[in-house]
């Protein structure tokens, strides 16, 4: 049994990690987003109540998310363990899993410096017709702000513009990073439902990190 919740700031690398994870160790990736949607699509109470609540430009409020998440891990896939990304993002949601009895093995936060996810990610750089991506100092394309295979201009995205990354970091730190603290004490407290904290950092070919992460994981468990 592996599960896993992962942490670290938006451009740290979770996704990369996640498929790494979910290879090596058989298990699927739970992303909030996505299982709302498929709560929504299939029709479920949860999913109408979720709707609601969406549908008013509000965000779903946590008990439906951690109610979501219950019944997701219930899944025949889940039967090896699960990758949860992109929940908890607060102290208030992770006591709400806690709360509700969904045990985690494993917290492991991948840590990059805010300069270096400011240079990953505001220098992102995508071709709208195909999705492909560049980036302007580790993967520039051919010819200056074009396409290689077309030609046609590249665009930034709104989310990787300069100042809406440095709000994204701003808000990990305030409402995010405080659950290592949250989860460090938990820990050692002695509670055998705690799960363990791992750290890697998160500079270097992705295949290294990768490397860093399963051995902790295999080491600790």
């Amino acid at each position: 049994m592996m599960r896993i919740i992962l942490l670290g700031l938006p451009g740290a690398g979770k996704g990369t990690q996640a498929q790494f994870l979910m290879d090596r160790f058989k298990i699927p990736q739970i992303s909030t987003g996505d299982m709302l949607r498929a709560e929504i699509k299939s029709g479920t109470a949860l999913g109408n109540e979720a709707k609601k609540f969406m549908d008013a430009g509000n965000l779903v409020p946590d008990h439906l998310v951690t109610a979501m998440t219950k019944h997701r891990i219930t899944q025949p896939d889940c039967i090896n363990g699960f990758i949860i990304d992109g929940f908890p993002r607060t102290i208030a949601q992770a006591e709400a899993l806690r709360i509700a009895a969904i045990d985690i093995d494993f917290v492991v936060e991948i840590e990059v410096a805010d300069d270096e996810i400011l240079r990953r990610m505001s220098g992102r750089r995508i071709h709208p017709g195909s999705g492909r991506s560049y980036h302007i100092q580790f993967n520039p394309p051919k010819a200056a702000g074009r396409d290689d295979l077309t030609g046609e201009p590249l665009i930034q995205r709104l989310d990787d513009n300069e100042e809406t990354v440095k709000r994204r970091i701003a808000n990990y730190h305030s409402l995010t990073k405080p659950l290592v603290n949250y989860y460090l004490g938990w820990a050692a407290s002695g509670d055998k439902r705690a799960p363990r904290y791992v750290n890697v950092y998160g500079r270097g070919t992705v295949e290294h990190i990768r490397d860093k992460i399963i051995a902790a994981l295999v080491q600790r468990h």
